[in-house]
């Protein structure tokens, strides 16, 4: 039986939010460069998690100035956070299962100022890969 399966594609770690537009259209403003490492497009849907205060939503991306550091919650989205919010954005791609086997999301991982410290294709761990051969 083949099934698709929804993976994690993409993340960005730790994201601090920078500012919050109550009054703009909605979507989440990223920095470009964060978005081309990240592999996420504009207009392409995300989950954000809000480590502060626990608060999950879905919106959809718009590219910020290049190397700005940038990550503004827009519209309702900035009733869910803070400038100074550390948030995690997730992307999601849909796989046949054999591909999806194989799969590893990129994850970006930023420090205090939405810098690029790591890009990590995550591995597969030991208890993965057995459990992916089983």
């Amino acid at each position: 039986m083949s099934m698709r399966l929804r993976m994690c594609k993409s993340k960005i770690h730790r994201a601090r939010v920078t500012e919050a537009e109550l009054y703009y259209e909605g979507s989440l403003t990223i920095d470009a460069t964060l978005m081309k490492e990240a592999g996420i497009l504009p207009y392409e849907q995300l989950s954000v998690v809000n480590v502060n205060n626990g608060n999950r939503f879905e919106t959809y991306a718009i590219a910020g100035d290049a190397d700005s550091g940038t990550i503004c919650l827009n519209g309702a989205a900035a009733r869910l956070g803070h400038v100074g919010d550390e948030i995690i954005i997730i992307t999601y791609a849909d796989f046949e299962e054999a591909e999806a086997r194989g799969h590893h999301p990129t994850i970006v991982l930023v420090d205090h100022d939405n810098v690029i410290k790591e890009i990590i294709s995550a591995p597969e761990t030991p208890v993965h890969a057995d459990f992916l051969n089983s």
